[in-house]
Protein backbone atom coordinates (compact mmCIF):
# COMPACT_ATOMS: atom_id res chain seq x y z
CA UNK A 1 0.00 0.00 0.00
CA UNK A 2 1.52 3.54 -1.01
CA UNK A 3 2.27 5.56 2.08
CA UNK A 4 0.06 8.79 2.08
CA UNK A 5 2.58 11.28 0.70
CA UNK A 6 4.41 8.47 -1.95
CA UNK A 7 3.49 10.63 -4.95
CA UNK A 8 5.30 13.58 -3.53
CA UNK A 9 9.05 15.09 -4.27
CA UNK A 10 10.50 17.17 -1.78
CA UNK A 11 13.95 19.48 -2.42
CA UNK A 12 15.35 20.03 1.21
CA UNK A 13 17.91 22.76 1.44
CA UNK A 14 17.07 22.64 5.51
CA UNK A 15 19.77 21.85 8.05
CA UNK A 16 20.18 21.64 11.76
CA UNK A 17 16.64 21.20 13.28
CA UNK A 18 13.81 22.40 12.47
CA UNK A 19 13.93 22.21 8.96
CA UNK A 20 15.09 18.43 8.85
CA UNK A 21 12.36 17.54 11.62
CA UNK A 22 10.10 18.84 9.06
CA UNK A 23 11.35 16.84 5.86
CA UNK A 24 11.79 13.21 8.48
CA UNK A 25 8.25 13.94 9.09
CA UNK A 26 7.24 14.08 5.15
CA UNK A 27 10.05 11.28 4.22
CA UNK A 28 8.22 8.71 7.14
CA UNK A 29 4.71 9.79 5.40
CA UNK A 30 6.26 8.23 1.91
CA UNK A 31 7.30 11.60 0.45
CA UNK A 32 11.03 10.97 -1.79
CA UNK A 33 13.03 13.71 0.36
CA UNK A 34 16.12 14.82 -1.68
CA UNK A 35 18.97 16.36 1.25
CA UNK A 36 21.36 19.12 -0.46
CA UNK A 37 24.08 19.19 1.52
CA UNK A 38 27.77 21.31 1.14
CA UNK A 39 30.42 18.99 -0.73
CA UNK A 40 32.79 18.11 2.28
CA UNK A 41 31.03 19.53 4.90
CA UNK A 42 27.36 18.61 4.56
CA UNK A 43 24.66 19.02 7.28
CA UNK A 44 26.49 21.25 10.33
CA UNK A 45 24.93 18.58 12.49
CA UNK A 46 26.99 15.92 11.33
CA UNK A 47 30.23 17.31 13.31
CA UNK A 48 27.72 18.07 16.63
CA UNK A 49 29.56 15.51 18.69
CA UNK A 50 30.42 13.40 20.49
CA UNK A 51 28.66 10.75 20.61
CA UNK A 52 28.80 9.26 17.35
CA UNK A 53 27.62 6.61 15.95
CA UNK A 54 30.35 2.97 16.06
CA UNK A 55 31.04 0.94 13.28
CA UNK A 56 31.33 -2.32 13.18
CA UNK A 57 34.68 -2.70 15.14
CA UNK A 58 33.46 0.40 17.76
CA UNK A 59 35.10 3.05 16.09
CA UNK A 60 33.66 6.44 15.89
CA UNK A 61 32.37 7.17 12.44
CA UNK A 62 31.53 10.68 11.27
CA UNK A 63 28.13 10.20 11.75
CA UNK A 64 26.75 12.54 15.19
CA UNK A 65 23.57 11.18 16.90
CA UNK A 66 22.49 14.59 16.64
CA UNK A 67 22.51 14.25 12.83
CA UNK A 68 21.10 10.61 12.86
CA UNK A 69 18.06 11.60 15.11
CA UNK A 70 16.18 13.72 11.91
CA UNK A 71 17.57 12.36 9.19
CA UNK A 72 15.96 8.85 8.22
CA UNK A 73 14.46 8.31 4.96
CA UNK A 74 16.29 11.47 2.92
CA UNK A 75 18.53 10.92 0.04
CA UNK A 76 21.58 12.63 0.41
CA UNK A 77 22.90 14.68 -2.64
CA UNK A 78 25.91 17.23 -2.28
CA UNK A 79 25.50 20.50 -4.69
CA UNK A 80 27.30 23.95 -3.99
CA UNK A 81 24.89 25.97 -4.76
CA UNK A 82 27.22 29.31 -4.06
CA UNK A 83 28.48 28.15 -7.47
CA UNK A 84 26.41 28.96 -10.63
CA UNK A 85 26.43 25.64 -12.23
CA UNK A 86 25.39 24.42 -8.58
CA UNK A 87 22.29 26.61 -8.85
CA UNK A 88 21.06 25.83 -12.37
CA UNK A 89 21.53 22.14 -10.76
CA UNK A 90 19.33 22.86 -8.03
CA UNK A 91 16.53 25.22 -9.79
CA UNK A 92 16.80 21.64 -12.55
CA UNK A 93 16.02 19.45 -9.42
CA UNK A 94 13.16 22.36 -8.30
CA UNK A 95 11.57 21.92 -11.31
CA UNK A 96 10.54 18.29 -10.66
CA UNK A 97 9.41 18.41 -6.99
CA UNK A 98 6.59 18.90 -5.18
CA UNK A 99 7.87 20.40 -2.20
CA UNK A 100 11.14 23.37 -1.65
CA UNK A 101 11.84 22.97 2.06
CA UNK A 102 14.53 25.92 3.04
CA UNK A 103 15.61 27.33 6.81
CA UNK A 104 18.22 30.47 5.27
CA UNK A 105 18.19 33.54 6.36
CA UNK A 106 15.63 36.05 4.90
CA UNK A 107 16.01 36.62 1.07
CA UNK A 108 19.18 34.36 1.56
CA UNK A 109 18.00 31.97 -1.43
CA UNK A 110 17.30 34.65 -4.00
CA UNK A 111 20.56 35.74 -4.18
CA UNK A 112 21.00 32.35 -5.40
CA UNK A 113 18.17 32.41 -7.98
CA UNK A 114 16.55 29.87 -5.77
CA UNK A 115 13.66 32.23 -4.12
CA UNK A 116 10.24 32.18 -4.36
CA UNK A 117 9.75 33.96 -7.05
CA UNK A 118 12.56 32.21 -8.81
CA UNK A 119 11.34 28.89 -8.61
CA UNK A 120 7.50 29.90 -9.06
CA UNK A 121 8.83 30.58 -12.64
CA UNK A 122 10.06 27.37 -13.74
CA UNK A 123 7.34 25.46 -11.39
CA UNK A 124 3.95 27.53 -9.90
CA UNK A 125 2.68 24.18 -8.29
CA UNK A 126 5.75 23.82 -5.82
CA UNK A 127 4.88 24.52 -2.61
CA UNK A 128 7.84 26.67 -0.83
CA UNK A 129 8.10 26.66 2.62
CA UNK A 130 10.66 28.97 4.33
CA UNK A 131 11.68 28.54 8.15
CA UNK A 132 13.38 31.82 9.63
CA UNK A 133 13.72 32.69 13.39
CA UNK A 134 11.32 36.06 13.10
CA UNK A 135 9.33 35.46 9.29
CA UNK A 136 10.05 36.97 6.72
CA UNK A 137 8.60 40.22 7.76
CA UNK A 138 8.84 42.59 10.72
CA UNK A 139 11.04 44.28 12.42
CA UNK A 140 13.39 41.27 13.56
CA UNK A 141 12.70 39.74 10.83
CA UNK A 142 16.70 40.06 9.74
CA UNK A 143 17.78 38.76 13.31
CA UNK A 144 19.37 35.56 13.71
CA UNK A 145 18.37 33.60 16.66
CA UNK A 146 17.98 30.10 18.24
CA UNK A 147 15.73 28.19 19.92
CA UNK A 148 17.51 29.35 23.36
CA UNK A 149 16.38 32.51 22.66
CA UNK A 150 13.21 32.15 21.44
CA UNK A 151 12.39 30.43 24.53
CA UNK A 152 13.30 33.38 26.24
CA UNK A 153 11.51 35.92 23.93
CA UNK A 154 8.05 33.82 23.33
CA UNK A 155 7.65 33.52 27.35
CA UNK A 156 8.40 29.66 27.72
CA UNK A 157 11.09 30.47 30.39
CA UNK A 158 8.78 32.93 32.26
CA UNK A 159 6.56 29.77 33.22
CA UNK A 160 9.44 26.92 33.36
CA UNK A 161 11.37 26.75 36.30
CA UNK A 162 10.91 26.51 39.95
CA UNK A 163 9.20 29.69 42.18
CA UNK A 164 11.92 32.25 42.68
CA UNK A 165 11.26 32.34 46.11
CA UNK A 166 12.09 28.23 46.64
CA UNK A 167 15.47 26.57 46.26
CA UNK A 168 17.23 26.79 42.92
CA UNK A 169 14.42 29.14 41.39
CA UNK A 170 14.11 31.03 37.97
CA UNK A 171 13.94 30.93 34.91
CA UNK A 172 14.69 27.58 33.18
CA UNK A 173 14.86 26.50 29.17
CA UNK A 174 13.45 23.14 28.18
CA UNK A 175 15.65 19.91 27.51
CA UNK A 176 15.33 20.17 24.10
CA UNK A 177 15.33 22.32 21.64
CA UNK A 178 11.35 22.59 21.72
CA UNK A 179 11.00 25.87 19.47
CA UNK A 180 12.75 24.07 16.48
CA UNK A 181 10.68 20.57 16.77
CA UNK A 182 7.93 22.03 16.84
CA UNK A 183 8.22 24.62 14.08
CA UNK A 184 8.83 21.62 12.23
CA UNK A 185 6.16 19.96 12.89
CA UNK A 186 3.99 23.05 11.97
CA UNK A 187 5.84 23.22 8.94
CA UNK A 188 4.96 19.45 8.32
CA UNK A 189 1.51 20.29 8.77
CA UNK A 190 1.75 23.31 6.66
CA UNK A 191 2.91 21.78 3.95
CA UNK A 192 0.94 18.70 3.94
CA UNK A 193 -2.40 21.27 4.11
CA UNK A 194 -0.58 22.99 1.09
CA UNK A 195 -0.44 20.13 -0.73
CA UNK A 196 -3.96 19.10 -0.10
CA UNK A 197 -5.06 22.65 -1.21
CA UNK A 198 -2.92 21.81 -4.56
CA UNK A 199 -4.42 18.89 -5.44
CA UNK A 200 -8.29 20.61 -5.24
CA UNK A 201 -7.05 23.95 -7.02
CA UNK A 202 -3.72 23.04 -8.66
CA UNK A 203 -2.01 25.95 -7.13
CA UNK A 204 1.00 25.77 -5.39
CA UNK A 205 2.29 28.41 -2.46
CA UNK A 206 4.36 30.00 0.13
CA UNK A 207 4.29 29.08 3.72
CA UNK A 208 6.52 31.75 6.05
CA UNK A 209 7.23 29.63 9.32
CA UNK A 210 8.80 31.41 12.25
CA UNK A 211 9.76 30.12 15.35
CA UNK A 212 9.26 33.19 17.22
CA UNK A 213 5.52 32.27 15.80
CA UNK A 214 5.35 28.56 16.75
CA UNK A 215 6.57 29.17 20.62
CA UNK A 216 4.02 32.19 21.01
CA UNK A 217 1.59 29.60 19.97
CA UNK A 218 3.04 26.70 21.66
CA UNK A 219 2.09 28.88 24.79
CA UNK A 220 -1.50 28.98 24.05
CA UNK A 221 -3.41 27.89 27.61
CA UNK A 222 -1.30 29.66 29.60
CA UNK A 223 -1.59 32.73 27.47
CA UNK A 224 -5.23 32.41 27.71
CA UNK A 225 -4.90 32.96 31.37
CA UNK A 226 -3.40 36.11 31.08
CA UNK A 227 -5.42 36.94 28.18
CA UNK A 228 -8.79 36.73 30.57
CA UNK A 229 -7.70 37.43 33.82
CA UNK A 230 -4.62 39.51 33.07
CA UNK A 231 -2.84 38.53 35.47
CA UNK A 232 0.94 37.25 34.38
CA UNK A 233 1.51 33.31 34.54
CA UNK A 234 4.74 32.69 36.86
CA UNK A 235 6.48 29.76 37.07
CA UNK A 236 5.43 26.93 39.14
CA UNK A 237 8.16 24.43 39.13
CA UNK A 238 6.67 20.98 38.91
CA UNK A 239 3.22 22.29 39.95
CA UNK A 240 -0.02 23.10 38.22
CA UNK A 241 -1.54 26.50 37.49
CA UNK A 242 -5.22 25.45 37.47
CA UNK A 243 -4.81 21.80 39.36
CA UNK A 244 -4.47 20.37 42.46
CA UNK A 245 -2.54 17.79 43.53
CA UNK A 246 -1.27 17.72 40.09
CA UNK A 247 3.17 17.86 40.49
CA UNK A 248 6.26 15.75 41.57
CA UNK A 249 6.22 14.41 45.23
CA UNK A 250 8.65 12.34 47.42
CA UNK A 251 7.83 9.10 48.31
CA UNK A 252 10.36 6.68 50.64
CA UNK A 253 12.11 5.65 48.03
CA UNK A 254 12.42 7.92 45.22
CA UNK A 255 10.12 10.65 43.46
CA UNK A 256 6.64 10.25 41.91
CA UNK A 257 3.88 12.28 39.59
CA UNK A 258 0.85 13.11 41.01
CA UNK A 259 -2.12 14.03 38.63
CA UNK A 260 -5.45 14.54 40.09
CA UNK A 261 -7.03 16.10 36.95
CA UNK A 262 -10.35 16.28 38.18
CA UNK A 263 -12.39 16.06 41.40
CA UNK A 264 -13.79 12.63 41.31
CA UNK A 265 -9.61 11.56 40.93
CA UNK A 266 -9.13 13.67 43.74
CA UNK A 267 -10.97 11.41 45.70
CA UNK A 268 -9.78 8.33 44.75
CA UNK A 269 -6.74 9.42 45.64
CA UNK A 270 -7.95 10.13 49.22
CA UNK A 271 -9.39 7.01 49.75
CA UNK A 272 -6.66 5.06 48.08
CA UNK A 273 -4.03 6.95 50.45
CA UNK A 274 -6.23 6.21 53.32
CA UNK A 275 -7.43 9.68 53.64
CA UNK A 276 -11.13 9.93 52.56
CA UNK A 277 -11.54 12.61 55.22
CA UNK A 278 -9.64 15.12 52.77
CA UNK A 279 -11.99 14.79 50.12
CA UNK A 280 -14.61 15.54 52.70
CA UNK A 281 -12.76 18.67 53.79
CA UNK A 282 -14.30 21.86 52.26
CA UNK A 283 -10.91 23.84 52.11
CA UNK A 284 -10.34 20.67 49.57
CA UNK A 285 -13.46 19.58 47.92
CA UNK A 286 -13.45 20.81 44.66
CA UNK A 287 -10.20 21.89 42.33
CA UNK A 288 -10.87 25.31 42.65
CA UNK A 289 -10.69 25.05 46.53
CA UNK A 290 -7.77 23.54 46.43
CA UNK A 291 -6.34 25.88 44.21
CA UNK A 292 -7.39 28.19 47.01
CA UNK A 293 -6.17 26.33 49.41
CA UNK A 294 -2.98 24.89 47.82
CA UNK A 295 -0.47 26.29 50.39
CA UNK A 296 -2.27 24.38 53.34
CA UNK A 297 -2.79 21.11 51.40
CA UNK A 298 0.30 20.57 48.83
CA UNK A 299 2.42 20.07 52.94
CA UNK A 300 -0.56 17.18 53.78
CA UNK A 301 0.28 15.44 50.66
CA UNK A 302 3.61 15.99 51.02
CA UNK A 303 3.75 13.67 53.80
CA UNK A 304 1.04 11.07 52.85
CA UNK A 305 3.49 10.32 50.11
CA UNK A 306 6.46 9.51 52.44
CA UNK A 307 4.45 6.68 53.87
CA UNK A 308 5.48 4.23 50.97
CA UNK A 309 7.60 3.49 48.22
CA UNK A 310 7.22 4.38 44.32
CA UNK A 311 6.14 0.92 43.27
CA UNK A 312 3.59 0.25 46.17
CA UNK A 313 1.90 3.93 45.03
CA UNK A 314 1.98 3.43 41.51
CA UNK A 315 0.21 0.02 41.84
CA UNK A 316 -2.39 1.55 44.63
CA UNK A 317 -2.95 4.58 42.48
CA UNK A 318 -2.95 2.51 39.04
CA UNK A 319 -5.52 0.30 40.47
CA UNK A 320 -7.59 3.26 41.50
CA UNK A 321 -7.92 5.06 38.53
CA UNK A 322 -5.39 8.02 39.60
CA UNK A 323 -3.26 9.37 36.98
CA UNK A 324 0.45 9.01 37.90
CA UNK A 325 3.62 7.93 37.17
CA UNK A 326 8.06 7.66 37.92
CA UNK A 327 10.50 10.01 36.39
CA UNK A 328 11.88 7.60 33.76
CA UNK A 329 15.23 8.67 32.37
CA UNK A 330 16.32 7.46 28.76
CA UNK A 331 17.48 4.09 29.76
CA UNK A 332 14.62 3.68 32.06
CA UNK A 333 11.91 4.77 29.51
CA UNK A 334 13.44 2.38 26.37
CA UNK A 335 13.07 -0.32 29.44
CA UNK A 336 9.42 -0.09 30.25
CA UNK A 337 6.65 -2.34 29.05
CA UNK A 338 4.62 0.16 26.94
CA UNK A 339 7.14 1.40 25.27
CA UNK A 340 8.26 -2.45 24.32
CA UNK A 341 5.49 -3.08 23.18
CA UNK A 342 4.47 0.16 20.75
CA UNK A 343 7.75 -0.65 19.21
CA UNK A 344 9.40 2.91 19.87
CA UNK A 345 13.27 1.74 19.28
CA UNK A 346 13.67 0.81 15.71
CA UNK A 347 17.32 -0.72 14.88
CA UNK A 348 17.90 -0.24 10.91
CA UNK A 349 20.45 -1.67 8.74
CA UNK A 350 23.46 1.03 8.01
CA UNK A 351 26.54 1.06 5.98
CA UNK A 352 28.28 1.22 9.24
CA UNK A 353 26.32 -2.19 10.66
CA UNK A 354 23.16 -0.51 12.08
CA UNK A 355 21.85 2.64 13.35
CA UNK A 356 19.24 3.00 15.89
CA UNK A 357 16.08 5.33 15.52
CA UNK A 358 13.03 6.47 17.86
CA UNK A 359 9.79 5.19 15.74
CA UNK A 360 7.31 7.88 14.65
CA UNK A 361 4.60 8.56 16.67
CA UNK A 362 2.57 8.43 13.46
CA UNK A 363 0.33 4.52 13.52
CA UNK A 364 -2.13 4.21 10.27
CA UNK A 365 -4.62 1.74 9.84
CA UNK A 366 -4.04 1.41 6.02
CA UNK A 367 -0.66 3.44 5.26
CA UNK A 368 1.75 2.90 7.89
CA UNK A 369 5.28 4.67 8.60
CA UNK A 370 8.12 2.39 7.54
CA UNK A 371 11.64 2.40 7.77
CA UNK A 372 13.50 2.03 4.66
CA UNK A 373 16.30 4.17 4.14
CA UNK A 374 18.22 5.18 7.19
CA UNK A 375 20.28 8.48 7.63
CA UNK A 376 22.22 9.17 4.45
CA UNK A 377 25.79 9.46 4.67
CA UNK A 378 27.61 12.59 3.08
CA UNK A 379 26.60 12.44 -0.54
CA UNK A 380 25.33 9.36 -0.68
CA UNK A 381 22.70 9.61 -3.19
CA UNK A 382 24.29 12.42 -5.42
CA UNK A 383 25.01 10.46 -8.70
CA UNK A 384 21.79 7.80 -7.86
CA UNK A 385 19.92 11.17 -8.28
CA UNK A 386 21.34 13.23 -10.63
CA UNK A 387 21.04 10.68 -12.73
CA UNK A 388 17.89 9.33 -12.57
CA UNK A 389 16.04 12.59 -12.37
CA UNK A 390 18.57 14.98 -14.36
CA UNK A 391 19.42 12.37 -17.11
CA UNK A 392 23.62 13.10 -16.32
CA UNK A 393 25.63 10.57 -17.64
CA UNK A 394 28.94 9.28 -15.62
CA UNK A 395 31.21 11.69 -17.38
CA UNK A 396 28.99 14.83 -16.58
CA UNK A 397 28.82 13.54 -13.03
CA UNK A 398 32.96 12.60 -12.86
CA UNK A 399 33.01 16.39 -14.42
CA UNK A 400 30.93 18.10 -11.72
CA UNK A 401 32.75 16.36 -9.07
CA UNK A 402 36.52 17.33 -10.04
CA UNK A 403 35.14 20.85 -9.86
CA UNK A 404 33.71 20.44 -6.65
CA UNK A 405 30.06 21.39 -7.75
CA UNK A 406 28.79 18.22 -5.86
Amino acid sequence: MPRPLSHIRVLDLSRVLAGPWASQNLADLGAEVIKIERPGVGDDTRSWGPPFLKDAEGRDTNESAYYLSVNRGKKSVTLDISKPEGQRIARELAARCDVLLENYKVGGLAKYGLGYNDVRKINPRIVYCSITGFGQTGPHAHRPGYDFIFQGMGGLMSITGERDDLPGGGPQKVGIAITDVLTGMYAALAITAAIAHRERSGEGQYIDMALLDTIVAFGANQIFNYFVSGKVPGRYGNAHANLVPYEVFTTADGHIILAAGNDGQWESFCKAAGRPELAADARFRTNPDRIRNRKELIPLIRDIMKERNRKDWIERLDAAGVPCGPINDYREVFEDPQVKHRGLRVDMPHPHGSVPTVASPMRFSKTPVEYKLPPPQLGEHTREVLGDLLGLRSEELDRLAAANII
